[in-house]
């Protein structure tokens, strides 16, 4: 049997155990506190983070241009395209009839033109022919008046000189005007600035545009995404046939508390983590703006706080953050994806509101202004074949 003694002397080292345990956990405690506070210091107090932070960017929508009905569609869902190529076809058939009919407005406009030039040249030598008439004419009426006083000829004849005279005078006025009006319809410009060519030519590039608009193409270089045209369907300008989304240029929205943002300031550097990579990919992006209002005020329902069962709430406001292009590069990230973020506030010089324009531009694309370069290659080419200018280097 055990003695009191002998269970006295097992407590010991159980006591002292418990002792060393509970000190090393105060020490623990100490340290660990010591850390925080190091931390908290010299880092966390200059900085603010959350991770109610997604991935934004451009949603490019394609539209079609003109009605049509669908026959080919050349780009789906999570395809990269580039900026111009072919996404929809639609059916040429009405845009190529009504070009057709264009261009044979333009070449008939030509020729009509050109016969109006053709009787400003026969009217200017209609009236030299009537002036060298109302000359001959004049001399004859003159000289029968002299041979009248000197008795050499009679009264009728020189009575006939004149009528003549009279009637080449009112020949060259009527010709004259009808000069003039036929001036007024060149009006002294070129073959092909003649208001008549140049608005037959107008025609030609609305339906040569509205041809080249039945293909419809990509304005950006990026991803499709939200495809729902299919082949055989009738669309019509406005709707939404797919977006395109151009990865190589997204931002993060960030949503801090109000309580966080006194000194975030444009242009503090953002450190970002994102779930899809893990903790391993860090970007390095910068503040570039906070929104003028919290995501209530923009929100579909806003809030209305003046009800009698209001309660105070700590709202959120969208900061906007920049992302490096060479990062996004290395890891691209994805509409929507989950952020976190965090600014490092040391430096709050800086302003909280843009105070100048933006300096860069927004999206902009050029793939529609390129749609009309064929069609003033196709009016030439349709002037000349009816300016009669082969027919004269033949001749």
């Amino acid at each position: 049997m055990p003695t009191q003694d002998d269970a006295q002397q097992t407590d010991k080292p159980r006591a002292g155990r418990r002792a060393r345990a509970l000190s090393l956990a105060v020490i623990g405690f100490v340290l660990a506190g010591l850390v925080w506070g190091a931390y908290y210091l010299f880092v966390g107090r200059y900085q603010v983070s959350t991770d109610d932070a997604y991935v934004h960017g451009d949603r490019v929508m394609v539209s079609p241009q003109v009605s049509g009905t669908v026959v080919a569609v050349k780009a789906r869902d999570t395809d990269f395209v580039k900026r111009g190529d072919v996404l929809v076809r639609l059916d040429t058939a009405n845009a190529d009839v009504a070009l057709a009919q264009a261009e044979a407005q333009l070449a008939s406009a030509v020729r009509q033109v050109r016969e109006a030039f053709a009787r400003v040249h026969a009217l200017q030598a209609t009236v030299a022919l009537d002036r060298a008439e109302l000359r001959l004419a004049t001399d004859n009426a003159q000289r029968q008046t002299r041979l009248l006083r000197k008795g050499m000829t009679s009264t009728e004849t020189a009575q006939q000189m004149h009528t003549q005279m009279e009637v080449a005078a009112h020949r060259l006025s009527i010709d004259q005007a009808q000069l003039e009006g036929a001036h007024a319809a060149v009006a002294d410009a070129t073959l092909a600035g003649n208001p008549v060519v140049r608005q037959a030519a107008a025609m030609v590039r609305t339906d040569y545009l509205n041809v080249a608009r039945t293909r419809i193409v990509s304005p950006v270089t990026g991803y499709i995404a939200d495809s729902g045209v299919e082949v055989g369907q009738q669309v019509k300008p406005g709707s939404t046939l797919m977006d395109v989304v151009p990865l190589s240029d997204v931002w993060v929205d960030a949503n801090f508390k109000e309580s966080n943002l006194r000194d975030v300031r444009i242009g503090q550097p953002v450190s970002l983590t994102s779930s899809f990579y893990g903790s391993g990919v860090v970007y390095h992006g910068h503040v570039i703006g906070l929104l003028p209002g919290t995501g209530s005020v923009f929100a579909l329902l806003p809030a209305q706080n003046a009800t009698g069962n209001w309660i105070k709430v700590v709202q959120r406001v969208p900061v906007r953050i920049s992302l490096p292009a060479d990062e996004l590069t290395q890891h691209p990230l994805r509409l929507g994806l989950s952020i976190s973020a965090t600014i490092d506030i040391r430096d709050h010089s800086g302003t909280s509101l843009a105070t100048v324009p933006r300096a860069q531009q927004g999206a902009s694309t050029d793939v529609y202004a390129q749609q009309l370069q064929g069609a003033d290659a196709l009016i030439k080419r349709i002037i000349d074949a009816n300016s009669g200018k082969a027919s004269t280097a033949h001749g």
